[in-house]
């Protein structure tokens, strides 16, 4: 399948998303009950960062008990976390950023990727390569909707996933940008919420991102 196909693929699964949840789980446990406080709010994707031990064995353990939700492997760093994450099942790959080495290793990836970036620059090479779904991180860090706004410009085929620092108050504004596919955020899984094991707090911050999506395209 082609790099091209890949990225239609990519485009079109994070479009159905709108908000991604990002999710750091500390055990298969956690990761089955976070995904399910998602899914009863009204998501149906989000992206499981490769940052801790159990992380692996969630993806695993999620696409064989929950396999009508889309995840994404993210914090992918090398051609390990590539071929692990797709050995778990992964539906799609997010890295936090792409030096030109991981970017050949993902254009080779059998499965749709969402490479990040934080510059023009970044962005430009990303494009040369045949990516034009990408993620902007840490979005509000390097100037969130000053950002987007600068790059819809020069880079009117780039197409977004901006993540890091977005919260429920500011996620509608995101997903109002012609060049913004989907938003990426953790403020519907604060760590104290799953420390507490407060699901009906995930559940219904879920609802209401969901809610967010719904009005920002008009279909709400």
């Amino acid at each position: 399948m082609t790099l091209e196909v890949l990225q239609s693929r990519a485009e079109q699964l994070l479009r159905d998303a709108g908000i991604l949840p990002v999710i750091t789980v500390d055990s298969v446990d956690q990761g089955r009950r976070i995904a399910g406080a998602l899914l009863d709010g009204g998501l149906t994707a989000l992206e499981l960062t490769l940052r801790t031990p159990a992380a692996l064995d969630t993806l695993a353990a999620l696409k064989k008990d929950l396999p009508e939700i889309v995840i994404g492997a993210g914090t992918v760093l090398d051609e390990t976390h590539i071929r692990q994450s797709i050995d778990a099942g992964a539906d799609f790959l997010v890295t936090p950023g792409t030096p030109p080495a991981l970017a050949q290793a993902l254009a080779r990836a059998p499965i749709p990727v969402v490479p990040g970036g934080a510059t023009p620059t970044e962005f430009m090479a990303l494009l040369a390569q045949g990516f034009r779904c990408c993620k902007l991180f840490p979005a509000s860090a390097v100037g969130g909707l000053s950002m987007l706004k600068g790059l819809a410009g020069p880079l009117g085929g780039l197409k977004l996933c901006p993540t890091g620092g977005i919260t429920e108050a500011n996620a509608g504004e995101f997903l109002a940008q012609p060049n913004v596919l989907c938003i990426g955020g953790s403020w519907m899984v604060p760590k104290d919420w799953l420390a507490a094991g407060e699901w009906d707090k995930v559940r219904d911050s879920a609802a209401r991102a969901a809610a967010i999506v719904a009005d920002a395209r008009g279909t709400g």
